[in-house]
């Protein structure tokens, strides 16, 4: 009898072991679930800089002196390919024929598009507003209108590896400077990725203008090459650049370009350039 109740207890206790393992299991099985972290679509950003000289396309645009910039963009994506985005930059200039006449002292930019990535190749597709609010229409001189102009643009990548990426560009624009001169440029440019946070990157373009109507006059302005190659050092949000700017325009090419007796604005620039960026990432 007593041997018959010891084995009626190891059998309820292995059971009861049994049962309590179960339970350990069921409840890993009914473990609350990871929670889900919600990505927003959402991404800025804003930055600013200071550089020695201002050029656009191998022509100063702050009179071969400093300037003084911000900009901010705000993209929001549509998914993983594509991402659509606004941006604006100031910047302070002083206009070529400033030598002689008043000039505007602020260039105001305004940009939006869409950008594509498909694997290692980038496409960029958006319009881009140069715009001169100080800009008054008493101030004489070679702007019959305020110079306000915009351009059409397609910028290309594609990642031949991780250090290298080359690229196209090409921006149109039906009246370049308002001049009523329709231009074209087309651009090919390379980033080279170096050891310790330094990159290299250069651009050789050409600049298509036609011929301008108007207070003008029928002139046909020059089309020229432009080019210029620099070193970048960034540490985290900050890049210093050392850049040179060149072109091929002659000294009567360039006075017919800026309106201006002297050639000076369109000379080669050695400029360096010191800016910020700070993104949503940043900042978590």
């Amino acid at each position: 009898m007593r041997s018959k109740l010891l084995l009626l207890s190891a059998v309820a206790a292995l059971a009861a072991t049994s049962a309590s393992a179960a339970d350990v299991v069921k409840g890993k099985k009914k473990a609350a679930p990871a929670p889900v972290v919600v990505v927003s679509p959402w991404e800025w950003t804003v930055g600013g800089g200071l550089t020695t000289n201002y050029v656009f396309r191998g022509i100063t645009q702050s009179d071969n002196k400093a300037s003084v910039n911000a900009n901010a963009e705000i993209r929001y994506n549509f998914n993983d390919t594509f991402t659509g985005y606004l941006g604006t930059a100031g910047s302070s200039v002083k206009l070529t024929a400033g030598d002689i006449y008043a000039s505007p002292s602020l260039e105001w930019d305004v940009m939006g598009g869409v950008r594509g990535t498909f694997g290692a190749f980038g496409v960029d597709a958006g319009a881009v507003g140069y715009i001169y609010p100080s800009f008054t229409t008493d101030a004489g001189g070679p702007f019959p209108t305020n110079p306000t102009w915009w351009e059409g643009y397609v910028k290309t990548t594609y990642a031949i590896n991780d250090m290298v990426t080359v690229g196209a560009n090409g921006f149109v624009t039906p009246s370049y400077l308002n001049t009523g001169a329709s231009a074209q440029y087309l651009a090919g440019t390379v980033a080279v990725k170096l050891p310790m946070d330094f990159a290299f990157s250069g651009e050789l373009g050409r600049q298509f203008i036609g011929t301008t109507d108007g207070a003008h006059g029928k002139v046909n302005l020059p089309d020229y090459t432009y080019w210029n190659a620099g070193l970048a050092y960034s540490y985290k949000i900050a890049t210093l650049d050392l850049r040179y700017h060149d072109s091929n325009l002659s000294k009567a090419q360039c006075s017919a370009l800026t309106w201006s007796t002297t050639s000076k604005y369109c000379n080669a620039a050695y400029v360096a350039t010191l800016s910020f960026a700070l993104t949503n990432k940043d900042v978590k």
